[in-house]
């Protein structure tokens, strides 16, 4: 969901115009924001909550190079769901697991040699 089906969704929901809707969504998430960049902790009871955490600093490697790398210490905002959002979201059916779920666009069954036209001669498997 987009920031803007949100704003849609509260208005539909709250009988608010648009752009009122896109007032509250705004001010909450500045709020959230603000409050984040002042290293505090918000709690959403039957949400979550919203946290930073200190990342330190450390070795990687430029994928590119294989060169090592320091990554530099930051500050990242982090989000724990709450226990009632957890168990709603247990309720829902689970997603299909790879084996049921249909084979992705343009990877059906490979076609045997005579129905992909290919029969004579020449690798089927290109």
């Amino acid at each position: 969901m987009t920031k803007q089906q949100l704003i849609e969704k509260v208005a539909a929901q709250t009988e608010l115009k648009k752009s009122e809707a896109e007032l509250a969504v705004d001010s909450v998430l500045a709020v959230i924001a603000e409050a984040l960049q002042a290293n505090e902790r918000v709690d959403l009871r039957g949400f979550g909550s919203f946290v930073v955490k200190e990342r330190k600093e450390r070795q990687g490697r430029n994928p590119r190079t294989g060169e090592t790398i320091t990554i530099a210490a930051k500050r990242d905002a982090s989000f724990k769901p709450g226990k009632e959002l957890t168990e709603k979201l247990a309720q829902h059916e689970t997603p299909p697991t790879p084996e049921d779920a249909p084979p992705p666009p343009g990877r059906g069954r490979m076609m045997p040699p005579e129905e992909s036209g290919r029969a004579r001669g020449g690798s089927w498997l290109r």
